[in-house]
């Protein structure tokens, strides 16, 4: 069978397994995959929307929990992990929104040392330093967070764990850890000064009437897998300029029975 061309794959991997996805991010995930010789069908890394203070959301490629099994499996010496261990749970209002979730998860790693010997690595993860907010303003959890309280921070101690056991996997967060959080840094530019470019055509304010008005219509559209976030946004700021804020909120529009692992 004669080999695929990229061309051909970053149509096959946008129509399939990045559905909406900017074709340079598509780009970026089969670079990451050629550089660490890694099948992309197998999805091992996600395109994760990431606000990034001065540039508003921006796509990265991060790796995900199955990235970092499949890497510790490939050293040979993995040898099980634990069941999640909860804390309590514990029942609060954060930004108005109620919400379970418990206080602490803990996950130990087993790795065979060269003399023989099971070394256990253990991750104790609090929820509240975990959990990824519904926007950069508010204390309230996103959509995820909130429907898969324990799910989600099991997700962080095991990739915790891993990285204490099998430090050679990598230090980069894991997409189910980064999912609706934020860089606070923003990106220093070190090019050359240039003179701006002239500024287009300002396009309107796209209303907050008009906003919560489509929420309701879009996010039925993307519980049935008709459209994604990132494909709204493209659509709407083809006519208006949206803010920081609404990008986040439409962005945080995942479908109800989604999961980023």
């Amino acid at each position: 069978m004669p080999a695929i061309s990229e061309d051909a794959l970053v149509e096959v991997l946008s129509g399939s397994l990045y559905p909406g996805a900017a074709h340079n991010s598509v780009v970026m995930v089969l670079a990451y995959c050629k550089a660490a010789q890694l099948d992309p069908m197998l999805k091992p890394v996600h395109i994760v929307p990431i606000y990034q203070k001065g540039r508003g959301m921006v796509d990265v490629v991060m790796p995900g929990i199955g990235l970092y099994r499949i890497q510790a499996a490939r050293t040979g010496q993995y040898a099980g992990i634990s069941d999640p261990e909860y804390g309590p749970s514990i029942t609060a209002k954060l930004a108005g929104v109620d919400v379970t979730y418990p206080e602490w998860c803990r996950v130990t790693v087993k790795r065979q040392m060269s003399n023989g010997l099971v070394a256990e690595f253990t991750a104790n993860e609090r929820w509240l330093e975990n959990y990824a907010t519904a926007s950069k303003d508010s204390a309230a959890p996103n959509s995820m967070w909130k429907r898969r309280a324990f799910a989600q921070l099991a997700k962080c101690a095991e990739a915790q764990a891993l990285r204490k056991a099998f430090p050679e996997v990598g230090s980069a967060p894991t997409a189910d850890e980064m999912e609706g959080k934020s860089f606070e840094e923003a990106a220093k530019d070190v090019s050359p000064a240039r003179q701006p470019p002239p500024e287009p055509d300002a396009k309107p304010a796209y209303p907050d009437e008009l906003m919560a008005e489509n929420i309701e219509k879009w996010q039925p559209l993307i519980d049935a897998g008709r459209t994604s976030p990132e494909h709204i946004i493209s659509n709407v700021i083809s006519k208006y300029s949206l803010r920081d804020d609404q990008i986040e909120t439409i962005t945080n529009l995942k479908a109800l029975d989604g999961d980023a692992a």
